[in-house]
């Protein structure tokens, strides 16, 4: 199991200065806690709010290389974020609802997405507020194994949304695997395939509208680089509007090289709204950037 980082000054003043600053609410003088299972208390939470009424606040958040590689050849994960940047990340897990990733980041990552590297709070009673992870899966490949699933059967998560399309070439192994997913814990929700996919992605605008009829009320979206394009050219504004509020980057150190997974290369110039720079800070060794979508 992960130790929880020791923080410094740097992390328990600047950077909750550098969130609040982002998303102008105070986190000096108040931690945003609650209990993991806090549906019935979710507006204790403390949550950046948009005035939509059609979907949840989104901030799109990922790690990049210096020559903008987000993975390793094959989708390997890479591990780009020093400590300090990896505690901002699962803080701002704490201002979440939900935490978004497609399916490739959890078949090749099988990530956790709760806030396991923060300190211990004082009252031992409170723990921090884990978001409710959402899983892009048009055609159910997530396995009913994952750290996910394991997690919010062991009582040490929330329980996982699965979003699938119910289009499938074989509507008997699709069957097999919903039950397989649900029966291991998951919650499996479908977006018709003729208004919830586009050119076989999930549509942006349709997708948040169903997750704010479903009570979230924000979402911080991971990646992986599929997810990043979807978001950034969602970002454009289009018919539906911007359907982006902060985009967060943290910039490594570090050289990736030519066969690591990019994220940018199908994103259109032109077709992304302008980003105004919130902030930009340096935890340990990487530079973190906060921009506001035009």
């Amino acid at each position: 199991m992960a130790s929880p980082v020791d923080l410094g000054s740097q992390l328990t003043v600047e950077l909750p200065a550098f969130l609040s600053r982002t998303y102008r609410f105070d986190l000096l003088s108040r931690r945003p806690t609650s209990l993991y299972t806090d549906d019935e208390t979710k507006d204790a939470v403390l949550t950046p709010l948009n005035k939509s009424a059609t979907r949840p606040y989104v901030t799109l958040t990922y790690a990049q290389s210096l020559d903008a590689k987000i993975a390793g050849p094959g989708g390997k994960q890479l591990a780009l974020s020093g400590k300090e940047s990896l505690v901002m990340t699962h803080w701002l897990r704490t201002l979440h609802d939900a935490i978004m990733i497609g399916i490739g980041t959890a078949l090749n990552d099988d990530p956790q997405l709760n806030t396991r590297h923060l300190p211990p709070l004082p009252n031992a009673i409170s723990k921090y507020h884990n978001p409710r992870p959402i899983i892009l899966d048009a055609n159910l490949r997530l396995s009913p194994s994952c750290k996910l699933l394991k997690n919010y059967r062991e009582g040490r998560g929330r329980r996982p949304w699965v979003i699938s399309t119910t289009y499938s070439s074989s509507m008997q192994e699709y069957s097999q695997r919903k039950k397989e997913l649900e029966d291991a814990g998951a919650r499996v929700l479908e977006l018709a395939s003729e208004d919830g996919m586009e050119h076989g992605r999930f549509d942006i605008p349709d997708l948040l509208a169903k997750l704010k009829l479903f009570g979230i009320r924000s979402v911080m979206v991971e990646g992986g680089a599929s997810v990043i394009q979807s978001f950034l050219a969602a970002a454009s504004g289009g018919a539906s509007g911007s359907q982006v509020d902060v985009v967060i980057v943290t910039i490594a150190p570090t050289l990736v090289g030519r066969e690591g997974v990019e994220y940018g290369s199908n994103v259109l110039a032109g077709k992304v709204s302008t980003l105004h720079t919130i902030e930009t800070e340096a935890f340990g060794p990487d530079a973190v950037i906060a921009l506001r979508v035009a």
